[in-house]
């Protein structure tokens, strides 16, 4: 992967942060709006610049992929997004919201109402039924009609018949699952999902990739994959790609594989393919500076 950002680099594609959507778009309502993004780390003497100057724009009902090698700044991206962690510089509005001037307990509001999170591990509790696990979020938000609200969002990601089950009794891609329904049964703004199929086989990986496909078609939840493998970003609208904390491309997918229609290819072969379909000028500017 790293030789194919070299070839980017190489043939004239400049760190430029900026996306200039279709005109269909811009008439759309944009979800995530991240202006200059910089963080920076410091360790005693040492300073570490995670991002550096990253703008992104997000709209309604999308389904993209934040893509990058190792160390690009893909972790930090997804914790800023997520209202997990505040930028050293820079604007971000999530719904409209400037969450840079957020205190800790307001931010853990936007959290819980805003933001649906799918990870990598599932992070379930292992004594807790499927239902009760997706009742949490509403709990904590003082939600009423918890339980209905929680079966409802299990019966969409096709585990009505599983709600009293608990962790250890379902296989991995139900419990991915049990996480989907977790994450949008507080209808949030965005739902992001840190490697959702990392963990699972090639079927159940498949079958989750349905799920999120059907969430976006249908309900039009703005869902942010961010994840190393060129396949799974190859089911989303548009990728993202990061190194060295910058943008260096944002591409426009025109036709994203349909979840188990596709065998699975070498990975160079899956990213080099998304460039040779995507090819084209890039767009300019799409905040002022």
């Amino acid at each position: 992967m790293n030789s194919l950002f070299r070839h980017l680099v190489a043939k004239g594609e400049k760190p430029n942060p900026q996306y200039i959507a279709s005109e269909r778009r811009l008439r759309d309502r944009p979800i995530i709006d991240a202006r200059h993004l910089t963080k920076v780390y410091r360790m005693e003497a040492v300073e570490v610049v995670a991002l550096c100057d990253v703008s992104l724009v997000v709209y309604e009902g999308e389904f993209i992929s934040i893509m990058g090698p190792s160390g690009s700044g893909k972790s930090t991206m997804l914790h800023i997004l997520g209202a997990l962690d505040q930028p050293t510089s820079g604007e971000y509005y999530l719904d409209g919201i400037d969450l840079a001037k957020l205190k800790d307990r307001e931010l853990a509001a936007i959290r819980n109402r805003k933001i649906g999170f799918v990870f990598q591990n599932f992070n379930l509790l292992p004594r807790t039924s499927a239902l009760r696990q997706v009742e949490l979020p509403l709990i904590y938000a003082g939600a009423a009609d918890r339980t209905r609200r929680a079966r409802e969002a299990l019966e969409a990601v096709g585990l009505g018949d599983r709600v009293y089950h608990r962790p250890n009794e379902l296989s991995g891609g139900e419990q991915q699952r049990v996480a989907i329904a977790r994450a949008i049964v507080t209808n949030p703004a965005i739902v992001l999902a840190d490697e959702p199929t990392g963990n699972l086989d090639s079927r159940s990986g498949i079958e989750v990739l349905k799920i999120f496909q059907k969430m976006n078609r249908e309900r039009g939840i703005t869902t942010i994959f961010v994840t190393h493998d060129t396949f799974v970003a190859r089911h989303t609208n548009r990728i993202v790609m990061l190194r060295d904390g910058q943008i260096v491309a944002d591409r426009i997918v025109p036709n994203p594989y349909k979840a188990g229609s596709v065998d699975r290819p070498s990975q160079d072969a899956a990213l080099q393919a998304i460039f040779n379909l995507t090819a084209g000028p890039r767009s300019a500017k799409a905040h002022p500076a």
